[in-house]
């Protein structure tokens, strides 16, 4: 068996805020808990949560890490009690409420997913959060059904390429909005059938034509002035489901009257301050649904750049600017 350390190094967020840094630390190596797994992480995904909680606007849920990092892929070197010893050695990702950015991570065995042995160590470390999302998204949350029509806003993000590929593998349709004529390109080699550059047109306008029915999900992480298109091209029945407030938390003048007349609804949500409880049934039906597509490669992340875990600063400000298609990867 690996002997464990007595120390790692961690990034941790210094003077949280606009201005806010990050530096290498040493910190104690935690202590896993009963039913929990002690990770030496490979690789770390990089998510725009991570960036809010560096702005001091996303604290990690009490009683978790205050490292920043929400998912993982590494080999399991430690079993706590009441885990399965079978995991000890394995090689795993998944998902973790804080805690990813360090040499060594704590992950809920209930949470742990296999890591396909056609993945590398970056795309199974860009996996769990988004995959994740999107499955919640479009499945627990949509009730998404071969044949509908599902439309994603950032569909060049990492959520948005994950999510295109599962709604195309359940037999929907998809359109996708994006800024940029690289990211059209991308997103239709992933399997969406439209995708729509909102720099050069209105999505609602534009996606009308091609589906004067309407869509019958939206998945949505801007919020803010996007709401009132969402909802004229929005099916009857249909649902919009806002997962981040990245174009503001308030809606101008914004008229439920339309909403009311499609029976729509519009439903919010988040994944990290779910309990460890729901992100086990969430971890099983993914993978029930999905595992053999990710054995078979059928399905992956999308892997836009990979960084030493000592630049995370480089990726964060590539994020920043929304320069990325996919997922920005950290390596160990």
């Amino acid at each position: 068996m690996m002997k464990i350390p007595r120390d790692m190094q961690v990034m941790m967020v210094m003077q949280p805020g606009k201005n806010s840094t990050l530096e290498l630390q040493q910190r104690a190596m935690p202590i896993i808990k009963p039913g929990q797994l002690l990770l030496k992480v490979h690789a770390a995904g990089v998510n725009r949560a991570d960036l809010m909680q560096r702005q001091g606007l996303y604290p990690a849920p009490a009683g978790e890490s205050d490292i920043l990092g929400l998912e993982v892929a590494g080999s399991v070197v430690q079993v706590g009690s009441n885990a399965d010893e079978h995991w000890l050695g394995e090689e795993v990702f998944g998902i973790v409420a804080g805690g990813g950015y360090a040499e060594y991570a704590v992950l809920q065995a209930n949470h742990a997913i296999k890591k396909p042995l056609c993945w590398n160590w970056s795309q199974a470390a860009g996996a769990a959060e988004t995959f994740l999302t999107a499955y919640q998204l479009l499945f627990t949350l949509g009730k998404l059904k071969a044949g509908q029509r599902v439309l994603l806003h950032a569909g060049a993000s990492g959520v948005g390429t994950s999510a295109v590929q599962l709604a195309t593998v359940a037999g929907a349709e998809v359109a996708v909005t994006v800024g940029r004529p690289d990211k059209v390109q991308a997103c239709l080699a992933l399997g969406a059938k439209i995708a729509i550059n909102y720099q050069h047109s209105n999505f609602a306008s534009e996606l009308a034509l091609s589906w004067p029915e309407g869509a019958d999900i939206i998945l949505d992480p801007v919020a803010g002035s996007y709401l009132n298109d969402n909802v004229k091209v929005l099916a009857e029945d249909g649902v919009i489901i806002v997962y981040a407030l990245m174009g503001g938390r308030l809606i101008e003048k914004f008229d439920l009257a339309p909403l009311f007349k499609k029976r729509g609804r519009i439903i919010c949500s988040t994944l990290r301050n779910r309990s460890n409880e729901y992100k086990t049934s969430l971890t099983a039906a993914f993978t029930a649904a999905y595992g053999q597509a990710m054995a078979e490669g059928q399905i992956a992340p999308l892997i836009n750049q990979c960084f030493g875990w000592e630049n995370a600063e480089q990726a964060h400000n590539m994020m920043v600017n929304n320069d990325n298609i996919g997922k920005l990867v950290l390596t160990f």
